[in-house]
């Protein structure tokens, strides 16, 4: 079985390949242009597992390579990147990286829709425009009648506002611009009728929209809309992966024997999130055992005066985030910073002088927090 790691771009592709039966490895640069992705794809036995980041324009590519009998993973560009160690960052490192979350089955995968989603996707964009389009239309005619000094709001668009607004004196080019856009908004009109039937329609047929449509205030639009955009939640974990990689065969048993590292996207459990940030909690079970002697080294005379702010949130956030680099993401901008405190960049540059250094005579950490 062929496993494909893809960074793909609009004009070309790099890909880094491995053969789990023979264990062969190789890299290539596909040009789109010159047919090249489509001859090597259709030169692979089916079925290939590809792997790639989620990203615009590829719609081509995905409904290519299964057509042809491939199955393609797209994964959360954002946990891809995290959880690549290396600052240094290449195309070909990049294809390299993905083929080794896909062999590792630490993958981040996403759910995608199926082709009549998408289809469905595109009506309910459709539609969208075209009120858009129809908002902007009625703004126009508001204010044409708004400089003739008839205010009518929405009573414009009720029969007699209309009649009153084709009475309005205007001048020859203003009067032009009066009638064009009464025959815009009359064919948006006819345009998005139709679009509501339909809209109405798919909303029936699809059991999550009618449960929503039973909520008070959510319509066929609402419901249909949130429905494709939410997805059916059928769960989808990277342990899926490992397990599609393993059987009989013992290479792939190999590259499926670490499946249950991996986690559900759906849930909103990062397979990155130590090498992310991650969040409290999944911070809270790496923290080493000196973290008491750290939150120690507080003085209880700057947490009852005020000093650096209170002792939980020192503790809490930027102090432990210092303790622990090589767990948390190094951008604290969405941390709070202590009132009547220094800039939050040399709290952090004097926290992590103070953690990193051991103490010398004269010089302990207690009295360091105390001058932070």
């Amino acid at each position: 079985m062929m496993i494909i790691g893809c960074d793909f771009h609009p004009s070309w592709q790099q890909i880094a390949w491995l053969d789990s039966e023979t264990g062969e490895t190789g890299e290539q640069k596909l040009v789109h242009a010159e047919g090249q992705a489509q001859q090597f794809y259709q030169a692979l036995i089916a079925p290939a597992l590809i792997g790639m980041e989620a990203t615009g324009n590829s719609q081509w590519f995905i409904e290519m390579v299964q057509e042809l009998g491939h199955e393609i993973w797209i994964g959360d560009a954002a946990q891809i990147r995290a959880s690549y160690v290396r600052k240094q960052k290449t195309d070909k490192r990049d294809a390299g990286h993905i083929l080794k979350l896909l062999v590792e089955g630490r993958f981040p995968r996403l759910w995608m829709p199926d082709a009549e989603q998408r289809d469905l996707r595109q009506l309910v964009l459709h539609r969208h425009k075209l009120v858009e389009i129809r908002s902007r239309v009625k703004n126009e005619l508001q204010q044409l009648s708004l400089n003739k000094g008839m205010q009518k709001k929405r009573a414009l668009w009720s029969q007699a506002g209309q009649q009153m607004l084709r009475e309005l004196p205007l001048k020859p080019w203003a009067s032009c611009r009066r009638e064009d856009l009464l025959g815009l908004l009359a064919m948006l009109d006819q345009q998005i009728g139709k679009l509501d039937q339909a809209v109405q329609r798919a909303a029936e047929q699809h059991p999550q929209a009618r449960l929503l449509m039973t909520q008070p205030g959510v319509g066929p639009n609402t419901a249909l809309a949130f429905v494709l955009t939410i997805g059916g939640g059928e769960p989808v974990s990277t342990g899926q992966a490992g397990g599609q990689l393993s059987g009989a065969d013992p290479a792939r048993g190999k590259f499926g024997g670490t499946a249950e590292a991996g986690c559900d996207h759906q849930a909103r459990q990062p397979v990155g999130a130590f090498v992310a940030g991650g969040s409290g909690a999944n911070r809270g079970a790496l923290r080493p055992q000196n973290e008491e002697a750290v939150c120690a080294s507080l003085p209880s005379e700057a947490e009852r005066s005020g000093e650096g702010g209170s002792g939980t949130q020192v503790s809490g956030t930027t102090l432990l985030d210092a303790a622990h680099t090589n767990t948390v993401s190094g951008d604290r901008s969405h941390r709070e910073q202590p009132g009547g405190a220094p800039g939050r960049r040399e709290l952090d540059r004097n926290l992590d002088w103070a953690l990193s250094h051991p103490a010398r005579a004269g010089c302990s950490h207690r009295r360091i927090m105390v001058d932070v």
